[in-house]
């Protein structure tokens, strides 16, 4: 069994990390327990040599190792393109077996646009004419709509995308692997649409700094193998594909609607109310994932389909460890005490997902141990985020920590 994060980006995308290369990305796959990561990137000339300097092939596997972590060659290709007199904005992740098949994709994208500008290039593709290109290539490649509902740049998204898969890749929808649900949804959302069921659905970081590796990450019991991930995805196997871990999904960006300026978070009944303009500004307000999923889907809220993948949902480990301290998840405190107990318990998802109830309480401080039972239990508190803006999450009342205070006091 093993945890797989497959699609991150490297130092040399904007507005990330300049730590994002592969020792650190290595470093911290195992501090979070995750043993299969994407590279990212692939299409930017300086980070594919950085690959080919660390990186050994793992047998025919169509993967590759660093330091006992096991990698997947990946890219995040962003198409802004026209089609039938509208312009579209769509994220797709590319997945490759090898140098070789990269080297000729890096090839075939160049002569669309500048690939070496940025680390998640911006091209004028359409998604099937990427599709098509990526498919004479390699039949072996992986294409996977990034983060489907994100409001700007998804494959469904409110204000960049389509109303289904056919209408963007057409004759090559049938080939595609996966669907990616983004921080902002969790399976249980995707599935009120009947026209994904035949799709595995996947969660991944999309982390811009080592520390945000496998906030949202995938579970799997087949061979550590390019082809059988594959074949468990296209499947959509069950007995390979165990479950994913997801963030709330209101802790994301995009949950609600909204007007980040102008501090307006609104539930889609209440964007419908306001006929979907700002009142404070009058202008249009950003609908986020659940309005768009609630336009779109064709069932009620709380239907499983069959064959479901199931999901666990978490909040990280330093969040918890933040609150229950009660303080700033970037304080040295909430980092020393981090580190303590990924050392004593191997990593954070064993301490999120495996360590048993008694061991937690037993051997972890009292009240973050409280912190992972609730949120195990999904006994939590989320302010919705929206327009851009991450949900503000509540473990804990402060009704408790002020009594605690008075109990201490006295």
């Amino acid at each position: 069994m093993f945890t797989a994060d497959f699609h991150i980006h490297s130092k040399y995308s904007r507005a990330t990390s300049k730590q994002m290369e592969i020792p650190a990305l290595a470093r911290w796959a195992k501090i979070k327990g995750v043993g299969l990561l994407g590279t990212g990137d692939f299409t930017h000339y300086l980070w594919l040599q950085e690959l080919k300097q660390y990186l050994e092939p793992d047998g025919n596997s169509g993967l590759y190792l660093y330091e006992g972590v096991h990698f997947i060659l990946s890219a995040e290709i962003s198409s802004i393109f026209s089609q039938g007199g509208k312009v579209y904005r769509v994220h797709n992740v590319l997945l490759a077996p090898s140098i070789a098949v990269v080297e000729e994709i890096d090839k075939m994208l160049s002569t669309h646009g500048n690939i070496a500008s940025d680390g998640r290039p911006i091209l004028g593709m359409s998604c099937l004419s990427l599709a098509e290109e990526v498919f004479k290539i390699s039949q072996d490649v992986m294409l996977i709509p990034a983060h489907i509902w994100t409001p700007w740049f998804s494959v469904f998204g409110s204000n960049s995308g389509f109303n289904s898969l056919d209408d963007a890749f057409g004759r090559y929808t049938e080939k595609i692997t996966a669907l990616e649900t983004g921080l902002s949804s969790d399976p249980k959302m995707n599935w009120r649409l009947s026209a994904l069921d035949r799709y595995s659905l996947v969660s991944n970081s999309d982390a811009h700094s080592p520390s945000r590796i496998g906030r949202e990450a995938n579970v799997f019991d087949c061979p550590m193998d390019y082809w059988e991930i594959k074949r468990v995805l296209e499947n959509k196997d069950t007995s390979g594909f165990l479950y994913t871990v997801e963030f709330f999904p209101e802790e994301g960006k995009y949950h609600y609607d909204g007007h980040r300026n102008c501090k307006i978070r609104f539930h889609p009944k209440e964007t419908r109310e306001h006929k979907g303009i700002c009142p404070s500004c009058g202008k249009p307000l950003t609908r986020g994932v659940l309005n768009r999923v609630e336009e779109l889907a064709d069932r009620e809220e709380g239907f499983i389909p069959d064959n479901a993948v199931p999901y666990k949902s978490l909040i990280p480990l330093d969040e918890i460890i933040a609150e229950a301290k009660r303080v700033k998840k970037g304080a040295k405190q909430v980092e020393e005490e981090y580190i303590r107990m990924v050392s004593e318990f191997g990593s954070e998802f064993n301490i999120l997902i495996n360590l048993e109830e008694g061991e937690l309480f037993s051997k972890i401080p009292s009240k973050i141990a409280e912190g992972i039972k609730r949120v195990r239990d999904k006994k939590i508190g989320i302010l919705p985020g929206f327009d851009g803006e991450y949900g503000e999450i509540k473990i804990f009342d402060e009704g408790e920590d002020k009594e605690k205070d008075q109990l201490t006091l006295f």
